[in-house]
């Protein structure tokens, strides 16, 4: 069987640097494609954001396309879709291509819902007639029925996205290109794309997808393309494409860096956070961890002053930079009266029901005067602050709605100061959010 998509020593190169003429004779534009010819680029400093890329895609395949950022992904998608010539290389497509590339490019703010429905799917090289056959699918599947007549430029940014999204996705293309179009409004709008996507890969729609979210691309692809530096990475089954993009991610990432924050007014805080380990349940200080796994961290503190009743936060942050899941001894009703010298904290996490992927680790210490509401938090200062490297969750995982993000209490705490040493038990998670929810209605009602 034929390939639909054959790409052979692929390349782009960009000039940065200089500032483009806006006019030129035809002499520039000759005198221009002879230097290019000969290798020498007519002024400035040359990148390449592709380099030797080749690659076969067969008709029905759905190849997963990930990187870094600045790893090439879009000016590949750029290239496949004919927005950009290669500098050098081949592109061979036998089909129809459709591109879902920048979403809402086209849209006009001063049209109506309806009128850009039919002037972006002109754009896509829809025909009028089969825009108007689509027509009310299109708004059915963008769930804003009740505004298709009020111009875009009075849209929420959830509902722009929404209409951008879903005229491309009704498209009939052999060869759909998708770029990044997974972060589109609410968790179960997102849903309904991945819903689309798998819809046009059981038509025998052949999909090129760049994204970010591991998760939807091991459940999508049956292939992925890993791209580093505009070179070809890996090639192959996606799983083990994903699991050497995270190796490559934990190489380039630090170890640990510990931190000591200052206020804006440069003073001395008094306290540093000297070091972070985490432990699987065989016991072991590591840095990669099954789904589902338990994990217990460590967290060193050097006050050099007594610091009375302080809170100390564990946050782990995503690639995008959500915050899936928080852990704080203040909310888990660990209530520490106060640093001063050495001090260990301990804690054992629930179940990692995480994504897998890899997570950055942020520790902050915070000083709460004794009998604090929760929302008084918000106007503080950190005490100490930094970022500890990162960490890896592998799986995959029969994911579930209650993975990925979530806010459970830790199973128990433990601080050691000095040769103290004190333990306090896992606490009854519904009292805590019950308590918590209380104090900020009490601060709510002082603000106000």
């Amino acid at each position: 069987m034929r390939p639909i998509i054959r790409v052979e020593d692929l390349g782009k190169q960009y000039r940065i640097g200089t500032r483009q003429s806006p006019y030129g004779t035809f002499r520039d534009l000759f005198d221009g494609w002879v230097r290019r010819r000969r290798g020498r680029a007519p002024g400035g400093e040359t990148i390449w954001a592709l380099r030797d890329v080749g690659f076969e895609v067969m008709p029905g395949e759905v190849i997963g396309v990930i990187g870094r950022n600045g790893a090439g992904k879009s000016t590949l998608l750029k290239l496949l879709s004919r927005v950009t010539e290669p500098t050098v290389g081949r592109i061979e497509l036998y089909g129809r291509v459709g591109s879902l590339l920048e979403v809402g490019t086209g849209f006009h703010p001063e049209l109506t819902g309806r009128e850009n429905v039919y002037l972006y799917g002109a754009i896509l090289g829809m025909s009028h007639a089969e825009v108007r056959r689509k027509f009310d699918e299109i708004v059915a599947f963008s769930e804003i029925e009740k505004f298709i007549d009020t111009p875009v430029k009075h849209y929420s940014s959830g509902m722009y996205m929404r209409l951008a999204f879903s005229v491309p996705a009704h498209l009939e293309p052999e060869i759909m290109l998708v770029d990044e179009v997974l972060a589109v409004g609410d968790l179960s709008f997102q849903q309904k794309c991945l819903d689309r996507m798998r819809l046009l890969k059981r038509g025998g729609t052949t999909i090129l997808l760049v994204s970010h979210n591991m998760a939807a691309v091991q459940d999508t692809c049956e292939r992925s393309i890993l791209l580093d530096g505009g070179t070809l990475a890996a090639v192959g089954e996606t799983a083990a494409v994903i699991s050497r993009f995270r190796e490559s991610l934990g190489s380039k990432s630090p170890d640990a860096a510990g931190g000591h924050y200052a206020s804006s007014g440069g003073y001395d805080t008094g306290v540093t956070l000297e070091g972070f380990e985490m432990y699987g349940e065989d016991g072991q200080s590591r840095r990669s961890f099954r789904f589902g796994e338990r994990v217990r961290f460590r967290i060193e503190i050097e006050a050099s002053r007594r610091i009375e009743s302080p809170l100390v936060n564990l946050g782990l942050v995503r690639a995008d930079g959500v915050l899936v899941c928080n852990f704080n001894n203040r909310y888990d009703d660990f209530r520490i009266d106060y640093f001063e010298g050495r001090c260990v904290l301990e804690g054992r996490l629930p179940p990692l029901r995480l994504v897998p992927h890899f997570y950055e680790i942020h520790v902050a210490a915070w000083p709460v005067r004794p009998g604090a509401e929760a929302g008084e938090m918000s106007a503080l200062l950190p005490l100490a602050a930094a970022t500890f490297g990162v960490f890896s969750v592998e799986g995959p995982p029969p994911l579930t709605d209650q993975d990925g993000v979530f806010q459970q209490p830790a199973l128990g705490w433990t601080l050691t100061r000095g040769a103290e040493r004190i333990e306090y038990p896992a606490p009854d998670a519904e009292s805590i959010f019950r308590g918590y929810a209380v104090s900020e209605t009490r601060a709510a009602q002082r603000s106000s």
